[in-house]
């Protein structure tokens, strides 16, 4: 039977989601508490990769596994909640058609980058802190240039892996949060480090660095050199991971689970 586990962790002390070899990762963690609870080998694949520091308030895996019937779905999450670090929370598992998968099966998926304008010691690892408030409304006009397909190779790692670099963007845009900014971005597929490079580059508009029509000409370039640095790591959350809705659980089950709601 396949499961889709839907999830939150906080990506301090990992370095990103994907297992790699000497440290410690949230897939590497969540493999050894699944296979403990579970009581035998599990694999888990993620909806997407999340970098080292990156958080995520909904994240989405699936794995294939032989949980008894005397085991529900409610109980799996407990003890799964139990075993896990503090740091990483099960939200809720819940079956999905054999052939479903968490990566190739999700239609949209948002991140949310967070500033700070006013400091505060709680939200050091969680945003990035501006002692200056940037020029929102010209960063909101150079974010209205990415909505549509285009290709992202302006704003992706070199060598990221990837097949080919054109993302459809849905929204993007910054909103006023207290005592900061949230920068929200939804799209059907993001390539490596694609949305901390935005970001990095949307900076510059908003400190006059760079005009809109500059950060559009950056878009269209398809050359990376020309995009600005990476915004750091902390401030950055995946926030939401959409599908069809024979994927998801039943409406009763998502009450509580602001993320599903649209």
């Amino acid at each position: 039977m396949r499961y889709f586990l839907h999830l939150a962790y906080e990506g301090t002390q990992y370095h990103g989601w994907q297992v790699q070899p000497n440290t410690v990762t949230v897939q590497l963690e969540l493999q050894r508490c699944l296979s403990q609870v579970l009581r035998q080998p599990i694999y888990i694949l993620g909806s997407g990769r999340t970098d080292t520091g990156v958080h995520a308030s909904h994240q989405v895996a699936h794995f294939d596994a032989d949980i008894p019937d005397t085991l529900d779905e409610a109980t799996v999450v407990y003890r799964l909640n139990r075993a896990l670090p503090k740091d990483i929370a099960a939200r809720l598992l819940h079956p999905v058609p054999d052939r479903a998968h968490a990566r190739f099966d999700a239609e949209a998926r948002t991140y949310e980058y967070h500033v700070r304008l006013v400091p505060d010691p709680f939200s050091v690892n969680h945003s990035l802190y501006l002692d200056r408030a940037p020029d929102v409304a010209a960063m909101n006009q150079a974010a209205a240039s990415m909505i549509g397909s285009f290709d992202f190779t302006s704003f992706s790692k070199v060598k990221g892996g990837e097949n080919h670099y054109v993302c459809v963007c849905y929204e993007a845009g910054w909103h006023p949060t207290p005592g900061g900014l949230v920068f929200r971005i939804r799209a059907n597929r993001f390539v490596r480090g694609m949305v901390r490079l935005v970001v990095g580059t949307l900076l510059m508009v908003g400190r006059g660095k760079i005009t809109p029509a500059e950060f559009k000409a950056i878009l269209l370039s398809q050359n990376r050199v020309d995009a600005g640095g990476a915004a750091p790591a902390q401030g950055l959350f995946l926030s939401k991971v959409e599908y069809p809705a024979e994927l998801l659980p039943a409406p009763a089950e998502t009450l509580e689970l602001p993320y599903f709601v649209k």
